[in-house]
């Protein structure tokens, strides 16, 4: 099912039965082009289609998360409002609460995926890793993004319950009113005997009627509930009003505006490297091959020496200008990916890394550059201050979205908040990515990143 498919009705299932063997029947012949055929099509089309019984097992299986959501997540959170006057105890149990009921969300959402094929677009909650645990707790308080999460925690359940018995009582009664005459021929075959007795041979045609009317309805109904259930999914666990749609724009703005204010940054120092290094080996280059110039009649072998002392230089000055390259955007990242610049960084680095990279498909060109700047930042900050003795890196897709994790055994204490983890946290908020950095005192540090990488 398209993101749509839910909503998408008969014609859905419709299209979605010619995989039946008894659909693409119906497809062949001049009998397809009478109107029997096209009412048969349209009668059985639904019921043979997996889209209806996926649709089906994903509002029963709401039953169950919506059950598990409301014993614990709703639990929490009465709790944690309950205890907030005693001193604020109720404040780390009600942030707990709205953290479960994010991630409840993020499964909820990979549900509807899985089972609907349709997408629920996540809405994050913008946290900069410049805050500290009090002000991060405060905006997880605050954010509507979180309420809307806990809202729906508390909805799932009994919108399942209701989900679940018009689904169970629709298709119950229209395979008992179709059933209804082989259950009278066993009573019959079996020589059971009922003191009402069996129904009359015109109440039981009734009743097959009825169930033959009642059994194209109940797929339909099927989707059209799966349909509402995503709407109330889109609106609780997806992007939201046009509030919270506001709200994330000026965070996009503010995050685009830090990565440009980094860029700028990175310009300068491009910039800075070339005048102090590159641009006065060439001019040094320069006077020399002029020096060796003049002399070249006079003294051959002055202007020997001054041609190799040039001739050092050049070489050192193209060091420099690969090194420079190579810090804007390596070719080994162009030309073989992700996999093989991360394991080029763990070659030069002086401690021990072990990298895994497990990339089903290969992200786009920004993500990649943007991943492989984040280990070469992590990498130096181990080699420097971490006083590690190994190091991991691991790299994996899931679905648009690409992790990279680097972890070290070293002392800690890395700060988010520096101006390498700081530049590298504003280059991933303006793609809409986000970087964790955890460094307890005594270590271990593991910097976390996700960004978008669809191609």
């Amino acid at each position: 099912m398209t993101e749509g498919g839910a909503g998408a009705g008969p014609a859905a299932g419709l299209r979605a039965g010619r995989g039946h063997p008894g659909g693409v029947g119906l497809d062949r012949g001049p009998l397809a082009r009478g109107p029997l055929a096209r009412g048969l099509a349209w009668a059985a089309g639904p019921l043979f289609s997996a889209q209806t019984w996926l649709a089906v097992i994903h509002l029963m299986a709401g039953v169950i998360t919506g059950a598990l959501a409301f014993g614990v997540i709703v639990a929490l959170a009465l709790a944690g409002l309950a205890s907030l006057w005693l001193f604020l105890i109720g404040l780390p149990v009600l942030v707990a609460a709205l953290w479960l009921g994010l991630q409840f969300g993020r499964a909820e959402r990979a549900r509807f995926l899985v089972m609907l094929g349709v997408n629920v677009p996540a809405a994050r909650i913008p946290v900069s890793p410049h805050q500290g645990p009090w002000r991060r707790m405060w905006r997880l308080l605050s954010a509507r993004v979180a309420w809307r999460h806990a809202g729906y925690a508390v909805v799932r359940l009994p919108l399942s319950l209701a989900e679940a018995i018009i689904v169970t009582a629709l298709w119950s009664f229209a395979l008992a009113m179709l059933g209804l005459p082989l259950f009278g021929w066993l009573l019959i075959r079996l020589q059971w005997h009922l003191d009402a007795g069996l129904p009359s041979p015109g109440l039981i045609a009734a009743a097959v009627l009825l169930g033959l009317i009642v059994l194209p309805v109940a797929p339909r109904v099927t989707l059209a509930l799966a349909t509402a259930d995503t709407a109330v999914a889109r609106y609780l666990i997806g992007p939201g009003s046009q509030a919270d749609m506001s709200e994330r724009i000026g965070e996009l703005e503010s995050s685009r505006a830090r990565a440009v204010g980094s860029a700028e940054a990175e310009r300068r120092r491009i910039e800075r490297d070339l005048h102090d290094g590159a641009q006065q080996r060439l001019v040094s280059l320069a006077m020399n091959l002029g020096r060796a110039r003049a002399r070249f009649d006079d003294d051959p072998e002055g202007a020997r020496a001054i041609v190799d002392q040039a001739h050092a230089e050049a070489k050192e000055a193209l060091a420099e200008l690969r090194n420079l390259v190579r810090g804007v955007h390596p070719p080994v990242l162009a030309d073989r990916g992700l996999d093989a610049a991360i394991s080029g960084l763990a070659a030069l680095s002086p401690v021990p890394v072990t990298v895994r990279a497990s990339l089903t498909a290969r992200p786009s060109t920004s993500a990649e550059a943007i991943a492989y700047f984040v280990v070469a930042e992590a990498l130096t900050n181990v080699a420097k201050h971490a006083r590690a003795t190994r190091a991991e890196v691991v790299a994996s897709r899931h679905g648009d979205v690409l992790r990279v994790v680097i972890r070290d055994d070293g002392i800690g204490g890395a700060d988010p908040q520096g101006q390498g983890l700081a530049g590298l946290a504003d280059r991933l908020s303006g793609v809409d990515g986000r970087l964790s950095v955890r460094s307890p005192a005594g270590g271990p540090t593991v910097i976390e990143a996700e960004l978008p990488c669809g191609s």
